[in-house]
């Protein structure tokens, strides 16, 4: 009888992602002087905190067998409605964190409720919330809205000390928060379950008496809050809001959480595999930006590399696990063939 492997196939990719960013890290480290160092790790948190927001909401999207092009516009739209409450009409933030996040939200309830209710592609209806939300930008200002708000400035530049002198920023730190409590409603909540189950096979979401719509629709609506989130930690580090924000962020996203093993055909993915692809992701940026020479589109380039290669992955390691199941189904089936029958 052939020996069953302790290891799912489909978490391969995921090892493959956390194998590359060490080889990535180590290499980073044997060639450049500083590179090796506590804060530089810390720093891709830093420098990666708003696309590792995305990337949860995304994770989600994905999973369930759907997609979101509508993220990096909704970033924008979010940084351009923080921006005109705090400059234009000088609400205080305490009001103007939950208008932005509850504006994301909506956004993305709207667009899965299309999307549930009249029974049309997510590629479609998102790509449409991504013309509209950009095009909301431009409503609220054609022109770049800079923040003078002096909670705004304060969370810009604040520190959070976690070991010696290194240390992390707030918007850091809602990011880890948010990848935590991802993994914790991923794993652990029944909304979490029902989205993989969803994933897997609709239909038999559907006969299991699953609450499938309902799901859906909430699972655009965390990736429309998650992108909000997202615009307003990006403000942090621009202090503005620009409607040219996230353009092309959503790609970013995406490409992220395929290389953190994600399956493009839903069903089976995680949220720590996405927070991996956006270390590796951060990881290939600061190897350019160490190097000195290359081009910052290098990065375009070894992403989309990346990418073919962990679809061809994906793909290899799901046929490598249906015929893992088809197997052990087989060999079930021979067994209980040539049992004896009982009396």
């Amino acid at each position: 009888m052939k020996k069953k492997s302790a290891i799912d196939p489909r978490n391969l990719p995921i090892l493959v992602t956390l194998a590359l960013f060490v080889v990535m890290f180590g290499a980073g480290s044997f060639a450049f002087i500083g590179f090796f160092s506590l804060q530089n790790f810390l720093n891709l948190f830093i420098d990666n905190a708003y696309l590792l927001i995305l990337a949860v909401g995304m994770t989600f999207v994905i999973v369930s067998g759907g997609i979101d092009l509508s993220v990096g516009s909704m970033l924008a739209l979010s940084t351009m409605i923080a921006s005109s409450l705090l400059e234009k009409s000088h609400l205080d933030p305490i009001l103007v964190i939950p208008i932005v996040l509850l504006a994301g939200t909506a956004f993305g309830f709207f667009m899965g409720y299309l999307i549930h209710a009249f029974d049309l592609p997510p590629f479609i209806i998102t790509l449409a919330g991504l013309y509209l939300a950009r095009g909301l930008c431009y409503v609220v200002s054609i022109d770049t809205i800079g923040i003078t708000n002096g909670f705004w400035e304060r969370a810009a530049h604040a520190q959070v000390i976690i070991f010696d002198k290194n240390f992390l920023s707030p918007s850091a730190v809602i990011a880890l928060v948010v990848v935590l409590v991802g993994l914790f409603v991923a794993r652990y909540t029944g909304f979490g379950r029902n989205v993989y189950a969803i994933g897997g096979s609709e239909q038999s979401a559907v006969l299991m008496g699953l609450p499938v719509g309902r799901t859906k629709v909430a699972i655009y609506a965390l990736s429309g809050f998650c992108s909000a989130l997202a615009g307003i930690v990006f403000t942090f580090y621009t202090l503005s809001g620009y409607a040219l924000d996230g353009k092309g962020m959503e790609l970013d996203t995406i490409a992220s959480v395929v290389i953190g093993g994600t399956l493009l055909t839903g069903g089976f993915g995680s949220v720590f595999g996405s927070m991996l692809g956006v270390l590796v992701y951060g990881t290939i940026q600061v190897l350019i930006v160490f190097q000195g020479t290359l081009n910052s589109w290098w990065t375009r380039i070894a992403i989309g590399f990346l990418v073919f290669v962990f679809c061809v992955l994906q793909r290899a390691f799901d046929v490598r696990a249906a015929r893992s199941a088809a197997h052990q189904a087989s060999a079930s089936a021979t067994a209980t063939a040539s049992a004896p029958a009982g009396g």
